[in-house]
């Protein structure tokens, strides 16, 4: 994963110097599209209030509210939505691959987190945010 993370910085860094972005497009159904914004905007108010815990000395609590908010237990929210408004069965493997490895790498980082020990979770926060940058490096949805 760490291997996957470098090129996709790499591609990042490259795409952002140049006029056109050439991270693949992952062409979605407008329903899923709304959705996943909306679940990305959600994930990244997530990654500020578990810093914001952290910063505060509540490791524990951060823990809880990644795994809630980001790990496995968050999986399956758009279930009861009607299938083009659901983002994961749209879009490509490798995306989708990504979005599963960041839901697990959320979790990893709540268990670290429940130990209440501050500096192996401030250690394990790349591996909490890896996935997340990974996935939007080589994919776009507009």
């Amino acid at each position: 994963m760490q291997k996957f993370v470098l090129i996709s910085l790499l591609a990042f860094a490259g795409a952002s110097s140049a006029a056109e972005d050439v991270r693949i497009l992952a062409t979605l159904p407008t329903p899923a599209v709304e959705v996943l914004r909306d679940e990305m905007r959600a994930n990244m108010l997530a990654l500020n209030e578990i810093l914001v815990l952290i910063a505060e000395g509540k490791v524990k609590e951060a823990g809880i509210k990644a795994e809630q908010e980001l790990g496995v237990s968050s999986m399956g929210r758009h279930r009861d939505k009607p299938f083009d408004a659901r983002p994961g069965p749209h879009m490509p493997p490798e995306m989708h691959a990504l979005g599963m490895e960041g839901h697990k790498s959320a979790s990893e980082f709540a268990r670290i987190a429940a130990s209440g020990e501050r500096n192996k979770t401030v250690d394990a926060l790349p591996g909490l945010t890896s996935a997340c940058v990974s996935c939007h490096a080589v994919y776009r949805i507009r």
